[in-house]
């Protein structure tokens, strides 16, 4: 997939990473729209995440992963239907992989998962966020949690970190250009937590999408989740290429 320094931006680039995703044409003032009370940052609700599909690993394969130098991953749902492929990558490199992936979780939860196996389990020395789509309805609250995550883990394990690009094509132009501010903002909240710890590296998604417009729609089918096989063999080729790197 290339170099990764290669997709490294600066500040204006990371929040301008996913601009092309917005809606095509201009939105006035009318039709973006104010946030409300109810939703301060113009996403919408979370909803229920605890009902949906989740992808959790046996104790056995969460204790061979820590025993042999692979790699725990806590993801959403972009995860829980690219883990499968993303494990055979890993494999075909001699890497095994334990997931916690839980589909519309945001990145609180996804850390109590994280604090809860390195309590019972202990951890290998890498670790796979690939968490953030979900706060976007919420993103103050998500420097804390990367913070959060690397006291968990300390400072002798690596994080690979996988930024976020969304903006849903089914909902509103004023609720895309909000996805997208706060996927952003999100984005932001982890190039200043690359700055502030050594062992974090990040995944740059958002940027490799927006490298070349065409991929937005060549890699997501919806604004958020990848196309089988182009999107899924893209993103996990990152992933696969940082954690190789890590």
């Amino acid at each position: 997939m290339g170099n990764l320094s290669a997709l490294k931006p600066n500040r204006r680039q990371l929040l301008m990473a996913g601009a092309a995703a917005a809606v095509a044409g201009a939105v006035t003032a009318e039709t973006a729209g104010t946030a409300s009370a109810a939703d301060p940052y113009g996403s919408g609700d979370l909803g229920d995440w605890t009902i949906l599909s989740r992808s959790i690993s046996t104790a056995a394969t969460i204790t061979y992963v820590r025993d042999h130098d692979g790699v725990c991953m806590f993801g959403d749902s972009i995860a829980v239907q690219d883990g499968k492929a993303l494990a055979s990558k890993l494999l075909s490199r001699g890497i095994s992989l334990a997931v916690h992936n839980w589909s519309g979780r945001p990145t609180t939860p996804a850390v109590d998962a994280l604090e809860n196996w390195a309590i019972k389990y202990g951890l290998p020395r890498r670790i796979l966020m690939a968490t953030g789509t979900n706060d976007i309805f919420n993103p103050p609250v998500f420097a804390a949690q990367i913070d959060r995550t690397m006291r968990i883990v300390g400072s002798n394990r690596k994080v690979v970190w996988v930024n976020t690009q969304i903006s849903r094509t089914a909902k509103s132009a004023a609720i895309q250009v909000a996805d997208q501010r706060n996927s952003a903002w999100i984005n932001s909240q982890i190039h200043d937590a690359e700055k502030k710890y050594p062992n974090l590296d990040i995944v740059r998604w958002a940027e490799y999408l927006a490298a070349k417009p065409a991929r937005l729609t060549q890699l997501l089918r919806e604004g958020v989740h990848t196309t089988v096989p182009a999107g899924q063999d893209a993103r996990n080729d990152l992933m696969v290429q940082a954690l190789i790197s890590a």
